[in-house]
């Protein structure tokens, strides 16, 4: 007999994920009478507590989901709570009048949540984003016997046997035969190789006299439109923004107030009264 239906505190697939797997293989599997009552009380009464003993009994049933997608790479960890937030969707819209049992429903929801966990994670870039390109993605893996490309015989037979061209076959396989690349991974020392980060495919524009130029009068233009904004403003705001931002020994609010006979409050308002009026005036002169 296993374990009662008790709350499980903190305990989640994304901490310690052993203890996790033994805690929900601990919870009694339900009988179809017991399953039967609970689904209908969560149906007709909306029962949480129904709901809650629903879900626990079944989590064991989502690791053993989880743990076939163990060969895309990703934590174990989060595949289960992704398939728990599918078993929950299934729960909350089993109808216990079909005639089917709970686990029989939830295989979908479950496998629809870490289906998309999966494509939305596995790379940088998606390489399912289609119907076609989706089934595609998690069949032609288990169709693939060995780590050769297919033979046309055998790319025709996975096209016949999931319903698509063959030439989609042969796009997926070599979306799942590539990999992603570092974007600046330093440039490889190796003469007989070929790869070149995408960042070194660029134009180093530091040294470019235009560039240059244009970055020293945006900064001269700044200084300049800083210079006339502070001189509108008046003598005791211009001096708190001074004192607080461009002084090298910057003032403390309460310095402030207590050289104006005033609160930090009051002068943290000025303050920003004061740059709200530099920021606009330095816009208005762009």
């Amino acid at each position: 007999m296993g374990t009662s239906l008790q709350p499980m505190g903190n305990l989640a697939p994304g901490g310690n994920l052993n203890a996790y797997v033994q805690a929900v293989s601990g919870f009694s599997v339900l009988t179809a009478n017991e399953e039967q009552t609970l689904a209908e009380d969560l149906y007709y009464n909306d029962s949480l507590e129904a709901a809650r003993r629903l879900v626990m009994a079944h989590l064991r049933f989502v690791v053993h989901i989880a743990r076939s997608y163990n060969g895309y790479g990703l934590p174990l960890g989060d595949l289960i709570q992704e398939g728990n937030v599918g078993l929950m969707k299934a729960v909350k819209r089993f109808n216990p009048e079909k005639g089917v049992r709970l686990v029989s429903f939830a295989v979908h929801w479950i496998k629809a949540e870490i289906h998309e966990f999966i494509l939305k994670n596995w790379r940088i870039v998606k390489v399912a984003t289609t119907k076609a390109q989706r089934k595609l993605f998690f069949n032609l893996r288990g169709a693939k016997k060995r780590l050769a490309w297919l033979t046309n015989d055998e790319a025709k037979a996975v096209a016949e046997d999931l319903n698509v061209e063959v030439k989609h076959v042969r796009e997926m396989e070599s979306r799942l035969s590539s990999y992603d690349a570092a974007f600046d991974a330093p440039e490889n020392e190796d003469e007989d190789s070929h790869f070149v980060a995408p960042a070194h495919y660029l134009q180093d524009k530091r040294q470019d006299p235009a560039m240059q130029l244009e970055a020293a009068n945006w900064e001269e233009t700044n200084v300049s439109s800083l210079e006339n904004a502070m001189e509108q403003l008046d003598d005791r705001s211009r001096t708190i923004l001074q004192r607080r931002w461009l002084s090298d020994d910057k003032s403390t609010l309460h310095d402030l107030a207590a050289e104006y006979g005033v609160s930090a409050e009051r002068i943290r308002q000025l303050e920003k009264n004061a740059m709200k009026k530099v920021k606009n005036m330095m816009t208005e002169a762009a």
